[in-house]
């Protein structure tokens, strides 16, 4: 069989993209681990928050809102989010106010909403109640059920190993199968560039950078389902409620040489936990877990959505960087307009700075 559209890659930009494109054509999702949403897309913080990233970035979180909110039932719940200065941050802080539209709260306000909170330490506070805790399993569960609703098909544990042209077609190898496709939809994650070599495609130069996690007890006993998510002035770390546990990151951003099933940097997560401990009166004694998750990003860190300039039948869905389940339902639409030759819903600015055409 040849198909419509081959993908490569089965995390949240490569389903989000199946589902679209299936309306379009056959389709065919390919992902190398033997379970959907292996790599950053299930080592995500979950959050949507529409003002979060670059101006292309928060077009697309804002066109995505509405389905987030509502498309099958939505998969948003309440969360809020609060950013917290300590001694010599304050002005960090304010930058932040304006970047993210915050509402600024006293450290009365602060503790009301997180009472772990250490009020000796504490500079400043703003808070945000639009942000929502994002189901990313559902989201993911709902484009895969869109895309074979309409006729695609997902194979798991098919690691590409080669790419070639025979005419029109393309020809890609997993292992022993070989599958034949008129177009190819780059969705890779961290590999993108190691799949359009492959393919004998120009790479774009993305960097994947490394985000580290840790699972610990809720700071003093506390229930936190309820808390906002916290982040420190400038996002030097991060905390959010899990599952009735509590997680921290340093939110560092390391590149690393080749992309790989990331772990977390222990000194790296020290240091992390070091930064958020003053913040909150009880003591971090426990780690239960830690993971990390790579966030990939183009040279100018915006999305990379639309066909190649050079190899039009090879279709960039890359660069997510950390926002690909707040952008994905805009960023899937956009691609598919952008294949089908429709007008794209986003203002033309907008689209110029997602495509490809801008590495020239």
């Amino acid at each position: 069989m040849t198909y419509d559209f081959l993908i490569i890659g089965g995390g949240i930009a490569g389903t989000s993209a199946g589902a679209r494109l299936s309306h379009l054509g056959s389709v065919l999702l390919l992902e190398a681990e033997t379970s959907l949403a292996y790599h950053a897309s299930g080592r995500s913080a979950a959050l949507f928050e529409a003002q979060y990233g670059l101006p292309a970035t928060v077009a697309l979180n804002l066109a995505s809102r509405d389905y987030h909110m509502t498309e099958n039932g939505g998969v948003l719940s309440p969360r809020g989010l609060m950013f917290l200065a300590g001694p010599g941050e304050e002005k960090t802080l304010a930058q932040d106010v304006e970047d993210m539209g915050l509402h600024p709260i006293s450290i009365d306000e602060a503790l009301a909403l997180v009472p772990a909170l250490n009020r000796d330490h504490l500079r400043g506070a703003a808070h945000h109640d639009e942000a929502w805790d994002l189901d990313t399993d559902l989201l993911i569960g709902n484009f895969v059920k869109e895309m074979r609703g309409n006729g695609g098909a997902v194979k798991t544990g098919q690691r590409v190993d080669a790419i070639s042209r025979e005419g029109a077609l393309w020809r890609v190898s997993a292992g022993a199968e070989t599958y034949n496709a008129r177009q190819i939809v780059n969705a890779a994650g961290a590999w993108v560039d190691g799949v359009a070599r492959m393919a004998g495609v120009q790479p774009l130069g993305f960097t994947p950078l490394r985000r580290s996690m840790a699972r610990m007890p809720a700071p003093g006993g506390h229930d936190p389902s309820g808390w906002p998510m916290l982040i420190g002035a400038g996002e030097t770390w991060y905390a959010k409620p899990d599952a009735g546990k509590w997680i921290v990151s340093p939110a560092e951003q390391d590149p690393v040489e080749e992309p790989h099933d990331a772990w977390a940097d222990d000194m790296v997560l020290a240091e992390g936990i070091a930064r958020y401990q003053p913040f909150v009166t009880e003591e971090v004694t426990r780690v239960e877990t830690t993971w990390a998750g790579l966030r990939t990003f183009a040279p100018d860190r915006t999305l990379v959505l639309g066909r190649d300039i050079r190899e039009p039948d090879f279709i960039w869905c890359a660069g997510q960087g950390g926002y690909g389940f707040q952008t994905a339902p805009a960023a899937s639409r956009l691609l598919a307009d952008v294949v089908a030759g429709h007008t794209p819903e986003l203002d033309p600015a907008t689209v110029a700075a997602l495509s490809p055409a801008r590495f020239g």
